[in-house]
């Protein structure tokens, strides 16, 4: 059914209603993503990208249509089944970080580690790992406060990535972050795709939609272009 697509969306719709009006953030998407591939999602902002990236991603619930990962329709997995899916095969990048700031940076890398059946001897050195993958090894007793915010971000890259995700999906990963910080992030997931994950991004900055494989433009809840 997917022709060899790791993600597919049919007919992907999500609805609100405020003040008496609908909106629809999401209108009836089709979009077939190959595995692999880096994708940048774009368009202003209410255009629906982060709505589509958290629906793809599984943090919320369609109104109507499905999205296919892999073998997975994730619109009809319970709540439990949705998280343990997501734990084990999705890392998660938002704009705003997310650090629990009274815990480390090492702490705060452990935490999706957790639940899972790993001794602490194997979450630290799992963790130390990935944080020195994004270059923080000097950082990693620092709590979020003492980091500047390129650092928060690398922080929270390292959190998405400690399972070892098969997809990342970030919502604007470089807002607010000056050039060369935005530079090196966007290097970073590219590295990253590099290695074999499938990137999907949101974003309306120009430095990731220039170095992205695919661009994929939305205006009012609809794909109104698709670049390669």
């Amino acid at each position: 059914m997917t022709n060899d697509a790791y993600i597919v969306t049919d007919a992907l719709t999500m609805v609100y209603h405020k003040g008496g009006e609908e909106i629809r953030a999401v209108d009836s998407v089709n979009l077939k993503i190959q595995r692999g591939e880096f994708t940048a999602i774009w368009g202003t902002s209410g255009a629906g990208k982060s709505t589509l990236l958290y629906l793809i991603g599984g943090l919320g619930r369609p109104t109507s249509g499905r999205v296919i990962i892999g073998d997975d329709d994730i619109t009809v997995l319970n709540d439990e089944a949705l998280a343990n899916f997501r734990r084990e095969h999705i890392g998660f990048i938002f704009q705003f970080f997310y650090l629990l700031p009274s815990l480390t940076v090492l702490e705060n890398v452990m935490v999706p580690l957790m639940p899972l059946p790993m001794t602490s001897r194997e979450r630290y050195e799992k963790a130390v790992e990935v944080i020195e993958r994004v270059g923080l090894a000097h950082r990693i007793h620092h709590l979020p406060g003492e980091l500047s915010g390129g650092e928060q971000q690398r922080v929270a890259i390292a959190r998405a990535i400690v399972n070892n995700p098969e997809l990342i999906l970030a919502d604007e990963p470089t807002s607010d972050l000056d050039r060369k910080t935005a530079e090196a992030i966007v290097g970073l997931l590219q590295e990253l795709n590099q290695q074999g994950c499938t990137v999907v991004i949101a974003t309306h900055d120009m430095r990731i939609l220039d170095r992205a494989r695919r661009r994929i433009g939305m205006e009012d809840g609809k794909i109104v272009s698709d670049e390669r």
